[in-house]
């Protein structure tokens, strides 16, 4: 709490001096969210310290920026009480300094020190980026340059180390990333935009040493001599030519200590065969392709991957979202619609080879037609995730719009969700959404939703199906309500039992009140939320089952 103190008082000095001089401009952003347990047992929603014994929780941000003298300054204060964010199974409670930076233009050359999120290329050999809501953060603790030759070539180096919450971690990584654009001739028809990059994680001795610690009983032939050092480079270009757009980046990591989630070896000293998570070294490659075009009201873009090893963490020992270097991008389609987001894959870096094809057209201004495709199969040819996507939006004038379609599924729950020993999910799922203007400031909308799950002896895969339903209601520009419920029409084989065993058809009802004024948007509501996956951008992670109160607020200054 010192610390957030200290950095208060200095911050408040530096706009205090500015006042003084014209051209200072201070503005900020203020995010909480805040939840109320009410125990569930029936759904899952229990045995956490929020719901047995705490009941409240939240989680804060504040962000202050500050321009003068030619400086940027930045700070962002974080504040956690009762959080499940974090842990959704455990509480966290803290709070400090989650951000701060200066920056400042010489010249050509633009400098940033303090924490700093980028990336190279498409953030497949490094990223550096926030996404609160799963939770991430992993900015870059430390000092970046960019230098700008003119205004087609420039080149940027960075070095520092990874934040961890309120600290960092010890592993330091370097990089560096060229980037340009060419016109080769005068009709500009033709443009090339290339880019190179170099990323150099340094393990700490901390991390190294229990790395050895941790292959003590590993066999001869399993045994390895662990690096240090992991360099990891790209090249990459986007090539556009009239309507078409062409991105390929390729990608290559050399050897890494990394964990094979699905290792197999014999202990030394035991003799016994332990199945699961194995430290290994192994070298990575990356090859990803974009290809779009665009016209006369034509939309076709289409997207390939393989992936092969590509873990990049700031240290072997971390798992899941933690000190996660890089960022792989996806190959699933995103969607808003509840039902639709329900099976959602992460992206696999141990190895996949994943296809993605998207076709908009729009005959007129009232018409479009959407169709999508994603495949996504393991370096072995096994499955792990197909989607079929059909969309008609129809708007014959401003004050109506009607969009329907359907949604068909493949999804490897075993492997996305570490189920053992459970079928492929599959799914059917038909949608519409009805929008109506009924005055110049009020609305309605209406949503329904229907998942038809496939069976496995008998039994539905999963939850079962269920049927999704929501109406929101907007009283002006201000004032909305939305209540929803999704209902466990057909209960499968994870869905709740009564104590004889037999499964339960369970409503789980939302009811959200929004405000708006000016910059600040409140919201409150009553949640019960069934347990799920929570992906952004093919990271994704569990979310356990909810029942309680939600309430957030945004504000800008």
């Amino acid at each position: 709490m010192k610390r957030v103190l200290i950095c208060l008082i200095l911050f408040g000095g530096v706009y205090f001096a500015g006042a003084q001089n014209d051209g200072g401009r201070l503005s900020g952003k203020l995010h909480i969210n805040a939840n109320v347990f009410l125990r569930d047992s029936l759904i899952g929603a229990s045995n956490t310290p929020q719901f047995d014994h705490q009941f409240f929780g939240s989680e804060s941000w504040l962000n202050l920026n500050y321009s003068n003298w030619g400086f940027d300054f930045g700070l962002r204060f974080d504040f956690f009480q009762n959080s499940n964010l974090r842990n959704p199974r455990g509480s966290y409670s803290g709070e400090g300094v989650g951000m701060w930076y200066v920056r400042k233009q010489v010249d050509k050359l633009d400098f940033t020190l303090g924490y700093i999120y980028d990336q190279v290329g498409s953030g497949i050999i490094f990223r550096s980026y926030e996404e609160r809501g799963l939770p991430i953060d992993n900015a870059l603790l430390g000092v970046r340059g960019t230098y700008n030759f003119n205004q087609d070539w420039n080149l940027k180096v960075f070095s520092g180390k990874q934040k961890q919450l309120f600290t960092s971690y010890e592993s330091l990584i370097t990089g560096a990333n060229l980037e340009g654009f060419i016109i080769p001739n005068e009709d500009k028809l033709l443009t090339l935009a290339p880019g190179f990059g170099f990323v150099n994680r340094t393990l700490d001795d901390n991390s190294m040493n229990a790395l050895v610690a941790s292959l003590g009983d590993y066999t001869e032939q399993d045994l390895f001599v662990p690096n240090y050092n992991t360099y990891a480079f790209t090249a990459y270009n986007t090539l556009s030519l009239g309507s078409f757009n062409w991105y390929v980046e390729g990608a290559y990591k050399t050897a890494d200590n990394i964990v094979d989630l699905e290792g197999e070896r014999v202990s030394r000293f035991t003799g016994d065969t332990i199945v699961g998570s194995q430290f290994v070294l192994e070298e990575g490659t990356v090859l990803y392709s974009s290809l779009s075009y665009s016209k006369n009201g034509w939309g076709v873009s289409v997207e390939g991957k393989r992936t092969e090893n590509f873990s990049f963490r700031t240290r072997p020992q971390e798992s899941l979202n933690n000190g996660l270097v890089n960022f792989l991008p996806p190959m699933a389609r995103t969607h808003t619609y509840r039902l639709l987001a329900r099976y959602a894959p992460a992206t696999q870096d141990k190895g996949e080879l994943a296809l993605k094809a998207d076709v908009r057209y729009a005959p007129s201004k009232k018409m479009l037609f959407n169709a999508s495709y994603s495949h996504v199969v393991t370096l072995d040819n096994a499955p792990l995730y197909d989607e079929l996507y059909f969309e008609y939006a129809y708007k014959p004038k401003r004050t109506f719009k009607l969009t329907t379609g359907v949604q068909m599924q493949k999804y490897n729950q075993e492997v996305f969700e570490f189920k053992p020993n459970v079928p492929i999910v599959e799914t059917l799922v038909p949608f519409v959404d009805v929008f109506y203007k009924l005055s110049k400031k009020r609305s309605i909308r209406f949503e329904g939703q229907y998942m038809h799950t496939g069976e496995k002896d008998g039994v539905k895969h999963d939850f079962g199906d269920w049927i999704y339903g929501g109406v929101e209601y907007n009283f002006s520009n201000k004032l909305s309500l939305s209540v929803t419920d999704m209902y466990n029409v057909a209960p499968g084989k994870n869905s709740p039992t009564d104590d004889s065993g037999k499964k339960l058809a369970i409503h789980y009802p939302r009811i959200d009140v929004f405000y708006i004024t000016g910059p600040t948007r409140m919201s409150i509501g009553y949640v019960k939320q069934v347990q799920g996956i929570v992906c952004s951008g093919g990271v994704c992670r569990l979310e356990p089952a909810f029942s309680g109160v939600r309430a957030n607020l945004t504000t800008s200054f």
